[in-house]
């Protein structure tokens, strides 16, 4: 793969027109941070419930984190690139501003509760009613509903021409939404894998982004294709924030102790090694002038970050050829050195023993399933029964942009998805508590 194609500013299913004072990556970026769908980020759960009397995050302020932080392992990435490669100094502004749009845009297609919301889509079709609806789709089609995915939902929400809405959805370039193919493969293509990134629906648009960019196409008989080499930087980027991040709202909580959430910052610094025995010193020096435990942590928090950010750029200054050839396997932060390596892992059993499983986050998870599940059962009725009188004044509630007038079963279906997967948390109960009746 090369940069000149890797870094197309071609739009998608617009015309292109010449940029304003702003680069076409700049209006990108502008156009995701104003938009609704963004917006609605704020009412979205990261992990803990919300609103409440400590400020966690909420996907909003969890986007937003994910972009300064991926900003900032482009920027170190290339300039240690440059040495070898000097013409992509040039473009480094360009890059960074690519990351950082596909970092605010990369949790576009979550649905209300997270990872909860999906997993109830998926087996409302896989062991729910939605079952018996198998035979009117497509097995490619039936694909998605089964295993619903929100990585594949926000390039729909960023591709995908909504009723009265401009074609092209938001008209990206090519650039940043190849960044933003963290799985770039359809789901019916996915294999083993967990995870994909493009619905049947919008194959056509994957297809001219990946060619557009140049994208090395793994699979001569499937759509499957080499990451763009940016993908790896918003990646990082999320993995970092869900890491650290996740632990500092937990210590806000109450769930995990001081002792615990420091002991855990610090195993990634090696006593051992010269750099990372300077950060002990300097701990030391900060605790001294620094008495609040909240601003302790968030010291912590800080130097571990930008520590991750030089190993992820790092890893992809060493594995650059790799990466541009599309034989890099998995992701930075799975390449890390041994010994962060096992802090990581620690880190990760700890905070699936105590912050994944805490009763606030399992209660949330459980709302979410009776919530989108009973708003999917319901809409899903009311679209492939439109006669009844109920379903009729169910449908007048689906706002323009998601109605579909005709179409087959997965267009119709696919409708009641979008409309949910755009609630925010709080509008998705309030809703379910009229239905219901409860007050």
């Amino acid at each position: 793969m090369n940069w000149n194609d890797l870094l197309s500013n071609k739009r998608y299913a617009q015309p292109h027109k010449s940029p304003d004072i702003r680069s076409s990556f700049q209006r990108d970026y502008d156009r995701i941070i104003f938009s609704s769908p963004f917006r609605r980020l704020e009412n979205k759960t990261q992990v803990f419930p919300l609103p409440g009397a400590q400020m966690v995050h909420n996907r909003l302020t969890h986007s937003l984190e994910v972009a300064s932080v991926g900003r900032s392992i482009a920027c170190r990435t290339i300039e240690k690139l440059s040495k070898k490669h000097p013409e992509l100094k040039e473009r480094q502004s360009d890059i960074e501003t690519i990351v950082a749009s596909a970092c605010l845009a990369h949790d576009l297609g979550n649905p209300p509760f997270g990872h909860s919301g999906e997993d109830t889509i998926s087996s409302f079709f896989r062991d729910g009613k939605g079952k018996e609806l198998q035979s009117q789709v497509l097995p490619e089609q039936w694909s998605d509903l089964i295993a619903f995915e929100g990585n594949a939902n926000a390039f729909r929400q960023l591709t995908h021409q909504f009723t009265g809405r401009r074609a092209g959805g938001f008209s990206l370039t090519s650039a940043t939404l190849a960044t933003l193919l963290k799985y770039p493969y359809p789901s019916y293509n996915k294999g083993d894998r967990k995870k994909y990134n493009v619905f049947y629906s919008e194959i056509k648009a994957f297809q001219e982004v990946a060619e557009e960019c140049g994208m090395t196409r793994l699979d001569a008989n499937h759509l499957v294709y080499a990451r763009h080499p940016l993908s790896y930087m918003m990646e990082a980027s999320d993995d970092i924030c869900y890491l650290v991040l996740d632990m500092e709202d937990a210590h806000k909580r109450g769930i995990i102790s001081t002792s615990a959430i420091e002991r855990c910052l610090l195993s990634f610094f090696n006593p051992e090694q010269p750099k990372d025995k300077e950060v002990f010193k300097h701990k030391d020096e900060v605790y001294r002038d620094v008495t609040d435990v909240n601003e302790r942590m968030a010291f912590l928090r800080a130097t571990l970050i930008n520590k991750l950010v030089n190993n992820a750029s790092d890893i992809f200054v060493k594995h650059y050829e790799a990466i541009m050839e599309g034989r890099f396997e998995k992701s930075l932060i799975s390449h890390l050195p041994e010994f962060e390596k096992n802090a990581l892992e620690v880190c990760r059993d700890e905070s699936v023993k105590h912050i994944y499983r805490h009763p606030s986050v399992v209660k949330i998870e459980l709302t979410g399933f009776n919530v989108v599940g009973t708003l999917l059962e319901d809409f899903t009725d009311a679209v492939l029964n439109p006669r009844t009188s109920y379903n009729k004044k169910l449908l007048s509630l689906i706002p323009e942009q998601f109605k579909v007038e005709t179409g087959d079963t997965y267009t119709k279906l696919q409708s009641v998805i979008d409309f949910i997967s755009n609630m925010t948390d709080l509008y998705a109960v309030q809703l379910y508590k009229d239905l219901r009746g409860i007050d």
